[in-house]
C-alpha cells in the first residue's frame, strides 16, 4: 500500500527451484486488472523458464497443513509482442487446463480450486503448446486457504431477537457481526453456549446501558436465556408475563437492591449543582451573544462591500468576460447551442428532468451517447451556480460518478453534457417500471448500493475540497451496462470553499421530499451527514422496495423501526426477493441504514464506514449465493473469474 489498494504483500523468490527461472521486466505501464486489482509494478515483472525450456514448474514451500482447500489465482500479462505465446496449466500434475494466451500489456487471470495433501505443499506447471514460439510466462500468483469454522454460528431466532432489541433501544455497544462467534469478539454483555449445532444466547447483561421505555417482549424470544440483567436503566412498566412465567429457569435482575441505581440527592448537593450550572451557563451565554453580534457585523460589512452578483444570463459584455475568466479554461469541451440541436436531433428524445431542467438523449460525432441537460427558464439555478458546477466537475473523476463531457454557454442557453447511462435509474428498478428482464436480486441491489456509496464517499473525502451532493435519491443513482451504478446530479453550489469550512448554509431548500435530513430542516445547514441521511433512506428503499413516503403510512424510517422491534426480518424485506438472501447480509444493510438515518447528525457514520459495511454485506451474500454455483464450477477445475476480488483487511 498505496500501490495495492487491498494491502497485500507481494514477495519475490518464495518458490523453490528458482534456478530454473529467469526474471524479465518492462518499463511500460500495464493497467491493473479490474477483478483482482493487481498493481502495475507487480505486472511489469515476470518469470520465464531458463535455458530455453518450454516448461515452467513451481514448487511451494510448506503451507499450513490444517488448510486443505485452496483457491489459486494466476496472473499473466505479456510484454513481448514479437512472437506467439500459448501454454496450459496444471496443479499437482493434474488435468491440464487451457490453452491460454496472455494478451499484450493487459491482464489475464485464471483461478482454480485445489485441495492440498497432508504435507500442505503444492506445485503447478505451465507448459507451452506445440504452436507456441515463446515459453510460458507468469507475472504473479495468489493462494488463499479456506478457514473452516468449527464452532457454529448463533441460532437464527436468537440473532433476530438480539438485533430487534438492539434497534428498539438504540444500544450503543460493539454489537456488530455475529453475537457469539468468534468467541473472542462476542458482543459486550452477551454470553453464549453451544448445543453442538448452533450457539445459543444464555446470558444478557444490559445494566447501565441507558435503556428507556418499557421492557420489550423481544427478550422472551431468547428462549435459551438463563440470566438477564436490566438494572440501572430508565425502564418502566410491568415485566412481561412470559418473562415471569420462566420461574426458576432464568434469573432476572431489574432495579434490584432497593432501587440502588437511583441514589437520593441531598439539598446541599442540589445547591452545589445549581451554583455550578449558573457559573457555567452565564459565561457561555455571554460569549454566544458576543459571537452572534460579531457575525451580524461581518455579514453587514460584507454585504456593503461586495459587488452585486450577476443573476441574469444577459447583461453587459464585461460581465460575460469576467465570468469566463472564472472558468480558468476547463478541460471539458464547450459546445454551441447549434451543436446540441444537431446531436439531440433538435431535442427529440426526452429522457428525464430535474431541478436544472430537462434531459435529452444525444449522440456526438463519434457516436458517443450523451445526456444533455438544458437549463429551463423556471430553474432556480442561475449563472453563478452553473459556472460553479462546470468548474468543480472538471476536476471530479471517479468510476462511480457520472462523467461530465462538456457544457454549453451560448447567449441565453446553458447546458451540461454528461455520459449516457443506458439502463436508467435505481428508482425505476425498485418500482418495477423497467422492462428489462435481469433478475434484481439481493446481491445486485447490494452491489449497486456499494458502488453508489463509493461515489458519494469520493465526493466527501476524495476531492480537493469536499462536495455535498444535496440531492441523494434513487432517481439520481444511474445504471449503465451490467447495471454499474454511478451518482448523478452533483456539484451545484455545494462545494466547500476552504478546508476549514464545516457546512454550507442553503437559503433555497435542497433535496427531495422524503430524503431531506431532519437536522437541515431546523438549521438550514448542509453537511456531509445530510448526504449520509439521504443515502440511509436509499438503503431502506433497496431493502424494502418501498418509496420513502407512503400516504397514510408515514416515512420509511418509521415504518422500518416499527417492524424491527418484532424481530422478524421477513416483515421488512421486499417480498419480491422471495426470501432468497443471506440474513446476516440483510441485517448489515439494515444496520447501516438505521445508523445513517438517526436524527442527530453527529451520530451518523461517514460514507467510508458505510462503504465498509456494504462490502461485508456483499461478501456474505455472494458466499451464500455462490455455494451451488461453486460446486458446478469445480468440475471444470479452472475457470475465468469476472466478479471475484480480494477483500480489504
Amino acid at each position: 500500500y498505496p500501490d495495492d489498494q487491498y494491502d497485500r504483500y507481494w514477495i519475490m523468490g518464495e518458490t523453490t527451484g528458482a534456478a530454473d527461472m529467469s526474471n524479465i521486466s518492462t518499463p511500460t505501464i500495464i493497467p491493473p486488472s479490474v477483478p483482482f486489482a493487481v498493481p502495475s509494478p507487480i505486472l511489469q515483472k515476470a518469470v520465464v523458464p531458463a535455458d530455453n525450456s518450454m516448461k515452467l514448474v513451481f514448487h511451494s514451500d510448506q503451507l499450513d497443513a490444517q488448510l486443505r482447500d485452496h483457491l489459486v489465482i494466476l496472473h499473466f500479462a505479456d510484454f513481448q509482442n514479437n512472437k506467439s505465446r500459448e501454454f496450459t496449466v496444471s496443479i499437482d500434475s493434474g488435468v491440464q487446463s487451457g490453452p491460454f494466451s496472455p494478451p499484450y500489456l493487459k491482464v489475464l487471470s485464471i483461478t482454480t480450486d485445489w485441495s492440498s495433501d497432508t504435507e500442505g505443499k503444492y506445485n503447478f506447471t505451465l507448459t507451452a503448446t506445440s504452436t507456441s514460439s515463446l515459453p510460458p510466462i507468469l507475472n504473479a500468483y495468489e493462494v488463499y486457504g479456506r478457514i473452516i469454522h468449527d464452532n457454529p454460528m448463533t441460532f437464527s431466532q436468537d440473532f433476530d431477537a438480539i438485533m430487534a432489541i438492539k434497534y428498539e433501544y438504540g444500544i450503543r455497544k460493539n454489537w456488530m457481526g455475529d453475537p457469539c462467534f468468534p468467541p473472542e469478539f462476542a458482543w459486550d454483555g452477551v454470553e453464549c453456549s453451544s448445543d453442538g449445532k448452533t450457539m445459543r444466547i444464555i446470558s444478557l447483561d444490559l445494566s447501565n446501558s441507558e435503556l428507556h421505555g418499557l421492557i420489550s417482549n423481544n427478550f422472551t424470544l431468547l428462549t435459551a436465556l438463563k440470566y438477564l440483567n436490566l438494572s440501572c436503566n430508565q425502564l418502566n412498566g410491568a415485566i412481561p408475563d412470559s418473562l415471569r412465567r420462566k420461574n426458576g429457569s432464568m434469573v432476572l435482575s431489574y432495579e434490584s437492591g432497593g432501587d440502588m441505581c437511583k441514589k437520593p440527592v441531598s439539598p446541599s448537593s442540589r445547591n452545589r449543582a445549581a451554583a455550578l450550572a449558573v457559573s457555567v451557563v452565564v459565561p457561555m451565554l455571554a460569549v454566544a451573544i458576543l459571537g452572534l453580534a460579531y457575525l451580524f457585523w461581518r455579514a453587514k460589512r460584507k454585504h456593503n462591500n461586495d459587488p452585486p452578483t450577476v443573476l441574469e444570463l444577459t447583461g453587459a459584455p464585461g460581465h460575460k468576460t469576467n465570468h469566463w475568466d472564472r472558468l480558468q479554461k476547463p478541460e471539458n469541451r464547450r459546445f454551441t447551442f447549434e451543436e446540441l440541436q444537431k446531436f439531440t436531433d433538435n431535442f427529440k428524445r426526452l429522457i428525464g428532468h430535474g431541478g436544472f431542467g430537462h434531459v435529452y438523449y444525444g449522440s456526438l460525432e463519434d457516436s458517443t451517447e450523451v445526456a444533455v441537460k438544458m437549463r429551463s427558464e423556471s430553474s432556480l439555478h442561475g449563472l453563478d451556480e452553473f459556472l460553479a458546477e462546470v468548474q468543480s466537475l472538471t476536476t471530479v473523476h471517479h468510476r462511480n460518478l457520472v462523467s461530465l463531457f462538456g457544457y454549453c454557454w451560448d447567449d441565453d442557453h446553458l447546458a451540461l453534457v454528461y455520459e449516457y447511462m443506458s439502463s436508467g435509474n435505481l428508482c425505476d428498478y425498485l418500482r418495477g417500471k423497467t422492462s428489462m428482464t435481469e433478475t434484481f436480486n439481493w446481491a445486485t441491489r447490494v452491489k449497486i448500493a456499494l458502488e453508489a456509496a463509493q461515489g458519494l464517499d469520493y465526493l466527501h473525502k476524495g476531492c480537493n475540497l469536499p462536495i455535498i451532493h444535496g440531492d441523494v435519491k434513487t432517481n439520481n443513482i444511474l445504471l449503465g451496462r451490467n447495471l454499474k451504478a454511478k451518482i448523478a446530479d452533483f456539484g451545484l453550489s455545494k462545494t466547500y470553499h476552504s478546508d476549514s469550512q464545516t457546512h454550507i448554509s442553503a437559503s433555497i431548500a435542497a433535496g427531495s421530499m422524503g430524503y431531506i435530513d431532519p437536522e437541515y430542516y431546523t438549521t438550514g445547514r448542509l453537511t456531509e451527514s445530510s448526504d449520509v441521511y439521504s443515502f440511509g433512506v436509499v438503503l431502506l428503499e433497496v431493502t424494502t422496495g418501498e418509496p420513502p413516503i407512503i400516504p397514510g403510512n408515514g416515512h420509511v424510517v418509521q415504518r422500518v423501526k416499527q417492524k424491527i422491534v418484532t424481530g422478524n426480518i421477513s416483515s421488512i424485506v421486499d417480498t419480491r426477493l422471495g426470501g432468497s438472501y443471506n440474513v446476516s447480509s440483510m441485517w448489515k444493510v439494515l444496520d447501516a441504514a438505521m445508523m445513517c438515518t438517526t436524527d442527530i447528525a453527529a451520530e451518523r457514520p461517514t460514507m467510508a464506514t458505510v462503504v465498509m459495511q456494504l462490502k461485508e454485506s456483499l461478501e456474505l451474500e455472494e458466499a451464500h449465493g455462490d455455494r451451488g454455483d461453486m460446486e458446478n464450477q469445480a468440475r471444470d477445475n479452472t475457470y475465468l473469474m469476472s466478479t471475484f476480488g480480494p477483500s480489504a483487511r
